[in-house]
């Protein structure tokens, strides 16, 4: 690309040719005022608050939709520019309400800071404002669309960054307006982004409207618990109660987008109905009790079953929200006592090759490396409502490469697919396997004769064969399998051939995981044969064999089997059957409290510190925003008095930094001990009744999602199912 010298404001600048002057100016850190432009979006140039002036033209001109040329000299500051946005400010102000004291926007609002500079105390304007019917746009956004300035970063949101264009514009002049068009709610997993978009006081938050002024607040930074991407958070509280969640710029993470479930989770903290005090139960009847009592109850049970059974009849399940450093710590307390059934894996059906797994985080490439991709397959993927901005990247990158599927279900795509195939959900493998087939025929010199005698009697189609075309001739090509994979009882005869697949077409390839630290729970070592980092450990029961055999007793961990497991009613009979159940969570409320024996009370998301590890493999460490309610504890620091109470050595850390570092230590003197996944044995068909399981929903993923009160008053919070695909083959 050509570079061209301009000059700003006096500033001797460089600008790679068709660069707006606006996106020069930015990078130069030389401010314009603005409200349509923003840099995710398309350049409307409808606002015209960006005038400049340029001295080879006679009139001032929109800086977000003028480019840059060899020469240019610019002034955003002189006589004409200052005019020229003056004016525009008086225009946008002819019909806007002055109503700033009651906005929810005040103190934050675009508008209200640049009148400041750009306005007049005065108006010139005596004729009756417009007034323009507020649009219900569901539980998450509230509108005040009379404060609308019709800037359509809201409309070009919808268009060009989701895909799913659910808002317009209708009308012209004065009479424009922005809305549904049909009276409809806005339903998308990321639709609450256009309240950051939004410049003026139109979308605000409906949850947090009215509850606190931008200068109240304090932030503090966070990471979001509830998919694998580990989106950048700030969270904003007043004394020690959280308002809101709005994203934090990453760009190689989330970019500046959040999704809707990441944002109004919180509700749950401070709305759902909390434990506040450690509760033991007895003769049917739960107690409040202190802490010390309620431990030693603990221990006392853990011991006794443990002693008799030599750890046998005793498991450990640990959520995927659980931050790593209590991941690490809960199976070095249970692996202490002699016991080695813990597993945070309620959604997997293959166990078959644990042994093989080494510490393997879900990609093998960064998650930004999505943006970018010529060709894309996903694998039984319902990206939209597993990981909502990782769809958001696979858009951008079919509007110059191309997306295929393999699913067993009808998803929800916000991007236009190139090839889809729909086998039937016990025959995904199978399905798969012919482009493997097809790989290994348009690549012979690349397979090996095991592979060779594995793909023996397969056969492809056209289909699959354009499906490889695709990767092969990709410059950036990755095959992306979804959740659903994961459950799959076939799960790692599916990893097998996306290796291989990837490995003939030199193509990336991964894995999205359940909840927020999936990758960080099995570098902890919260698996059975494994302990921290690859490390050989005694063989134990894994997740299904714990809640299908039943146990006389379990350690829960910030998770409800009940619900989140593949076998939930088979986990909920041998939960009620066991002798003691210990729980630690936030919440009273659920069925936890039925078959529980004590439940300990344990600090929520943003209410701890700790550090997830999303699905590329990247530590992100985050400290409490707000305190804990009531008697709740932050789960390392319960976990470390157990440790001690348990006489298991190790346990005398000081803080969460401790731990993390001790795991930092073990990781560099670590070697990844994972073995080469061995080819596997003939491929049959999987169980139609095992594959066949309704998914969680996007607003059921975990205990603390379940209870926002506003995403649970959605359209799309009941659970979402697995469509299944009637096509034959």
């Amino acid at each position: 690309m050509g570079k061209v010298n301009i000059e700003i404001d006096g500033k001797q600048l460089t600008a790679d040719v068709g660069s707006m002057i606006i996106e020069v100016a930015d990078e130069a850190d030389i401010y314009i005022p603005r409200f349509c432009y923003h840099k995710k979006l398309s350049v409307a140039a409808n606002c015209r608050m960006c005038m400049v002036d340029v001295s080879s033209l006679p009139k001032a001109v929109p800086a977000c939709a003028t480019p840059v040329a060899d020469g240019m000299v610019i002034q955003t500051q002189s006589d004409r520019a200052i005019d020229a946005q003056k004016s525009v400010m008086e225009f946008l102000l002819i019909n806007h309400p002055l109503d700033c004291p009651v906005c929810d926007q005040g103190g934050e609002c675009e508008l209200q800071d640049l009148s400041v500079g750009y306005g007049e105390d005065v108006s010139r304007y005596v004729e009756g404002k417009r007034v323009v019917k507020d649009k219900n746009l569901g539980p998450l956004i509230s509108t005040d669309m009379t404060r609308c300035i019709h800037c359509t970063r809201c409309v070009r949101f919808g268009q060009e960054v989701v895909g799913i264009r659910e808002l317009g514009a209708t009308g012209r002049g004065e009479h424009i307006e922005i809305g549904t068009y049909i009276e409809s709610t806005m339903d998308s997993e990321v639709s609450a982004n256009i309240i950051d978009l939004c410049p003026v006081g139109a979308l605000t938050a409906k949850p947090s409207r009215y509850k606190a002024r931008a200068w109240e607040l304090r932030e503090s930074p966070s990471i979001a618990p509830h998919d694998c991407l580990g989106s950048n958070v700030n969270i904003h509280h007043r004394r020690g109660e959280i308002i809101r969640v709005v994203p934090r710029e990453n760009e190689s993470i989330n970019e500046v987008w959040l999704s809707d479930r990441d944002r109004f989770s919180y509700q749950a903290l401070t709305e759902g109905k909390r434990l506040l005090k450690p509760k033991i139960k007895k003769n049917g009847t739960w107690q409040e009790t202190d802490w010390q009592t309620a431990l030693n109850f603990a221990v006392a049970e853990m011991k006794r079953i443990i002693g008799v059974s030599k750890g046998e009849e005793f498991g450990t399940i640990v959520g995927n929200n659980s931050t790593l450093e209590e991941s690490f710590l809960i199976q070095k307390l249970i692996r202490g006592t002699g016991c080695n059934n813990i597993d945070f894996r309620t959604r997997r059906r293959d166990f078959s090759k644990d042994q093989y797994s080494g510490v393997r985080a879900g990609f093998n490439f960064p998650l930004q490396d999505l943006d970018t991709m010529d060709a894309t397959l996903l694998i039984a993927g319902d990206i939209r409502h597993e990981q909502p901005l990782a769809a958001l990247r696979v858009r951008k990158s079919t509007g110059f490469g191309r997306a295929m599927a393999i699913n067993p279900f009808d998803g929800e795509y916000n991007f236009r697919l190139y090839q889809e195939i729909q086998p039937e959900p016990h025959l995904l493998a199978q399905e798969f396997a012919c482009v493997l087939a097809a790989a290994a025929q348009k690549q012979p010199d690349k397979i090996n004769a095991e592979i060779k005698d594995w793909i023996e009697g397969i056969t492809f189609t056209e289909q699959h064969a354009i499906i490889v075309d695709e990767l092969i001739n990709g410059e950036q090509s990755c095959i992306l399998m979804g959740v659903y994979v994961q459950e799959h009882p076939q799960a790692e005869v599916v990893n097998w051939i996306a290796e291989q697949v990837a490995r003939l077409t030199d193509s990336k390839w991964g894995y999205m995981t359940q909840g927020c630290n999936a990758a960080g729970n099995k570098m902890a070592g919260a698996v059975p044969n494994q302990s921290e980092f690859g490390g050989r450990a005694t063989p134990g029961k894994n997740a299904k064999q714990m809640l299908t055999e039943g146990l006389k007793g379990y350690l829960i961990h910030n998770c409800e089997p009940d619900v989140e497991s593949l076998w939930a009613d088979q986990a909920l009979a041998n939960l009620q059957n066991a002798e003691c159940v210990i729980a630690l969570t936030s919440y009273e409320d659920g069925r936890v409290s039925d078959y529980s024996t004590v439940m300990l009370p344990i600090a929520g998301s943003y209410e701890t510190s700790g550090t997830y590890v999303n699905v590329e493999g990247r530590w992100q460490s985050f400290s409490a925003a707000v305190p804990a309610p009531g008697e709740s504890r932050p789960a390392w620091k319960v976990l470390r008095v157990l440790g001690n109470l348990l006489d298991t050595s190790g346990f005398d850390y000081e803080s969460s930094v401790q731990i993390r570092d001790e795991l930092k230590e073990k990781q560099e003197n670590s070697r990844d001990k994972k073995e080469s996944r061995k080819t596997p044995p003939e491929l049959h068909a999987a169980s139609e009744e095992e594959t066949k399981r309704d998914s969680l929903g996007l607003y059921m993923v975990d205990p603390m999602v379940r209870r926002a009160n506003a995403l649970q008053q959605t359209s799309k919070a009941s659970t979402h199912p697995i469509s299944i695909s009637r096509v034959t083959t």
